[in-house]
């Protein structure tokens, strides 16, 4: 598994994951979109530490800039 996300695309979807987190910790994501949203900040904080994104491989994006 190979390095594919850049260190701007890292810092950036760990603070979604974090804006995410705080919108249902408050309460204004809530039910079904509250579940949908600590899903997408559970994989934008996974990705973002390990530095690869699936997605990205199979469209065959690389943010890391290391190429």
């Amino acid at each position: 598994m190979t390095t594919n996300m850049g260190k701007f695309d890292r810092i950036l979807r760990i603070a979604v994951a974090i804006a995410l987190v705080v919108l249902i910790a408050t309460g204004a994501l809530h039910g079904t979109l509250g579940i949908l949203a600590g899903v997408v900040a559970a994989v934008f904080l996974v990705t973002s530490l390990v530095g690869f994104c699936p997605a990205y491989r199979l469209v065959g994006i690389d943010t890391c800039g290391k190429n």
